[in-house]
């Protein structure tokens, strides 16, 4: 096996993080096939047109190119997405027969999935499947999907040749929710970029951010109501101290992006918080690193994750983490060793957390020790060395037939 297409239909790996829909699996996708290039598998990248002025191709690295295809309007809603899957499908297949082929195609999400699923049978290739977000899971979390999603998420699992999913915790889930599929289960879990995210001076971070010597709680992430940057703030007014300060790194994003981001203004409205919150544009990936070490905690407050990135970069920095007991933060976070885990986004129990790692400062520091050498486990190219193994073992076994 050397040739892997890659679908990323909905989001661009180029898009920046915390923009529109772009979040932890832009970086997923870039950073992990970077590692496979890396490794010498040539890989290709297949993602929707999304700006006018793009390149049909982009060469990011030896290896590893970005081709951009045309399905729809530029600005198509991602609910709309769904009616591009054939032009988008024909547009792939089209580039692939006229490159010389490829040897796997690997999905990312379900509308991709949903490509992935044809692409397979037109070009008698194994379908690799990561889903980063499955229905059910969603829905467990009060994040209802369409049956549309729920429909296609089940064909997509019954054609796969393998399924990524990132952790032990997120195969429990998805096994206990869906059964067991008729592919293998592979655990791929994500990596950290060492070089950027490692533990430094929080006090030059804190100059570089212009923040003073006061308490520093961080939320990275999209706005909207999945992520829960307003449980971040009432989290905030629950902690009761004047002198912290709750940055806010991201955009609105979705559907629901800007009244959430509207409910999250009035939470700090009612709450008198207006001097202690701090809004930051998306950040580039790597400048998210000087954040992390300026902060004395991260908040991840998702209703649900299948991984959390955020939480693994901010570890990596030194950072303890106060997140949501869910999915694959479960994985990440050890509760009293690295962090805090949370039941339910409970403020008030976030605020007790946070209030133990200010006010014992030993605690913090033996936590960051913790959170560091744990997040060092976690690396691109290991991730890269399971996931070309399982390619190979695609190669040599019968695949998986639709039923």
């Amino acid at each position: 096996m050397r040739r892997v297409a890659i679908l990323s239909l909905h989001t661009s790996p180029l898009a920046q993080p915390g923009v529109g829909d772009g979040g932890g699996m832009n970086v997923y996708v870039r950073e992990l096939v970077s590692a496979l290039a890396h490794a010498g598998v040539d890989c290709t990248t297949y993602t929707r047109t999304w700006r006018n002025d793009l390149p049909a191709e982009i060469l990011v690295e030896p290896n590893h190119r970005v081709v951009h295809i045309p399905a729809g309007d530029i600005d198509m809603p991602k609910g709309d997405l769904i009616s591009v899957v054939p032009e988008f499908t024909e547009g792939v297949l089209r580039h692939i027969k006229a490159n010389g082929g490829t040897d796997v195609i690997h999905a990312n999400y379900w509308l991709s999935g949903l490509s992935g699923h044809i692409l397979k049978h037109e070009l008698d290739v194994p379908l690799v499947s990561t889903f980063h977000t499955f229905a059910r899971v969603k829905a467990l979390g009060g994040d209802p999907e369409s049956e549309l999603r729920e429909r296609a998420e089940a064909e997509v699992i019954g054609c796969s040749d393998a399924i990524c999913v990132s952790c032990t915790e997120e195969e429990r889930q998805f096994i206990q929710l869906y059964g067991q599929p008729p592919g293998k289960i592979e655990i791929v879990a994500p990596g950290v970029e060492h070089a950027f995210f490692a533990p430094g001076d929080k006090r030059g971070a804190r100059k570089a951010l212009d923040l003073g010597d006061g308490p520093v709680l961080l939320f990275v992430g999209r706005i909207q109501p999945l992520k829960g940057a307003g449980v971040a703030v009432q989290s905030l007014a629950a902690l009761n101290r004047r002198d912290a300060t709750l940055i806010i790194v991201g955009g609105a994003s979705g559907l629901d992006g800007e009244t959430e981001l509207a409910h999250v203004h009035s939470v700090i409205e009612e709450h008198g918080l207006g001097d202690q919150v701090r809004f930051v544009e998306p950040q580039a990936h790597h400048i998210l690193s000087t954040y992390y070490r300026a902060a004395d905690v991260v908040l991840v407050p998702s209703r649900s994750e299948s991984f959390g990135l955020v939480a693994l970069e901010a570890a990596a920095c030194g950072t303890p983490v106060v997140a949501n007991a869910v999915g694959g933060l479960l994985t990440i976070v050890e509760h009293g060793r690295t962090g805090f885990l949370v039941a339910d986004r409970k403020p008030d129990v976030f605020a007790k957390h946070i209030s133990e790692l200010l006010d014992n400062p030993a605690l913090a520091h033996q936590m960051s020790v913790n959170a560091a050498e744990r997040a060092r486990g976690y690396t691109w190219s290991f991730a890269a060395a399971r996931l070309r193994r399982a390619y190979a073992d695609l190669t040599s076994r019968d695949r998986v037939v639709c039923k």
